[in-house]
């Protein structure tokens, strides 16, 4: 038996089986390229969802951790740490915020951008009824609680009831049907700028601008839930600018820890955050100095190699590269930067198998689209040697 053999029936074994990886195990990886316990090579075209945005082992990202891991990692929110602040600072002038609250995962940032919209519609707007908040079909806002109440996908829900209540979904991209839904209990819109999980789904041209006019003369919050489309995902630092809105809250996640540390964040302005009182909300582990430190050398990384611009040059080479592609099983291709989609007539499983088989990882979403995110150090000689794999998988009868 094979030492991938033997790890996957392992992991079979004593796992709880909440995910149907592709029968791969990764032992090793540098930048964008992972290895295997056999020694096999592979491009990952996934990036751990956008958590790898820096390439993985990141040289600058890897010594923060290390230097920081031989000082301290862990206090609590208990007492003040020394690199927390110079965490904030960054955020702050990366998101053009005033304050910053840390978490961990991108759901308890999610979870935290909720808790926030309601208190602050009670203490700031003081809404007459009970608070609701509104969403988009379609929506991928994490796996807690809040965020499956929040889903339009039967199978995040089911089993898990009863569901929260004061969400309020409307269909994604509908202007219309989002200023139909805004009452005077409405405490926030929560939107993805893209819709990763989904699809790469890409709202109408205005659509993300004219719901952010309507929220400024309602009253209500802007969120933009930048948790795999933004630190540089979409060729901007933020998929929100494309529309050139600024939203009254951004969700961070998965890229802010460079893919060494969970590292989450929502920022915000003080007439925000400052519902928070001590006692109110909190987390052992976020904010400890171990991820702030982690986080700041992943933004520097993100600064100092020009990653978000990198994405939108090589995302656009590449995706004009894939829609040369004939084959009437691609239905479309789409996205911005290194963030797209090629979504097939068919389901998408037995073409990432193939991939794989080419050394390209890759992982179908929302079954019929397969999701291309390399990190954003990728070279154009690698995405062209990419290109040759997913052109040779769609070539005539390459899959029987």
């Amino acid at each position: 038996m094979s030492k991938t053999q033997e790890v996957i029936e392992l992991t079979e074994k004593f796992g709880a089986h909440n995910y149907h990886p592709l029968p791969i195990v990764i032992s090793e990886a540098k930048g964008i390229w992972v290895t295997d316990p056999e020694g096999n090579r592979y491009m990952d075209m996934l990036s751990a969802y956008s958590a790898v945005n820096q390439g993985h082992c990141h040289p600058k990202i890897i010594q923060a951790l290390k230097d920081q891991a031989d000082k301290i990692t862990l206090t609590s929110r208990a007492f003040y740490n020394d690199q927390l602040g110079r965490f904030y600072k960054k955020v702050v002038a990366l998101t053009n915020k005033q304050m910053v609250l840390p978490m961990n995962t991108g759901a308890e940032a999610v979870e935290t951008a909720v808790k926030a919209s309601r208190r602050w519609a009670y203490e700031v707007k003081q809404i007459p009824g009970q608070a609701e908040i509104i969403v988009c079909s379609g929506n991928f806002h994490g796996r807690t609680m809040a965020a499956v109440s929040m889903s339009t996908e039967a199978e995040y829900q089911r089993g898990f009831g009863p569901l929260l209540p004061g969400f309020k979904v409307v269909p994604y991209g509908d202007i219309d049907a989002f200023e139909s839904a805004i009452t005077k209990n409405t405490a926030a819109f929560i939107v993805e700028p893209i819709q990763g999980e989904a699809g790469i789904i890409i709202p109408p041209a205005g659509y993300l601008k004219r719901a952010s006019e309507l929220c400024q003369q309602h009253n209500v919050l802007f969120v933009a839930d930048e948790i795999q489309s933004g630190l540089g995902r979409s060729g901007k630092w933020f998929a929100i600018e494309w529309e050139e809105v600024e939203p009254d809250m951004y969700i961070l996640g998965k890229a802010l820890g460079g893919g060494v540390f969970p590292v989450s964040c929502v920022a915000a302005n003080e007439n925000v955050l400052s519902v928070f009182n001590p006692g109110s909300h909190g987390s052992t582990f976020g904010g400890n100095p171990l991820a702030a430190a982690v986080s700041i050398a992943s933004l520097e990384v993100l600064e100092e190699e020009q990653l978000p611009q990198r994405s939108l040059e090589l995302g656009t080479y590449f995706m004009d590269r894939l829609k040369s592609i004939d084959n009437p099983l691609i239905k479309d291709v789409r996205g911005r930067g290194l963030f797209i989609g090629i979504e097939l007539t068919e389901a998408a499983r037995p073409y990432c198998e193939a991939l794989k088989e080419r050394g390209l990882l890759c992982k179908e979403t929302h079954e019929t689209v397969i999701r291309l995110a390399p990190p954003l150090v990728i070279t154009k000689e690698e995405l062209d040697e990419a290109f040759e794999a997913i052109s040779a998988v769609f070539a005539p009868a390459a899959i029987s």
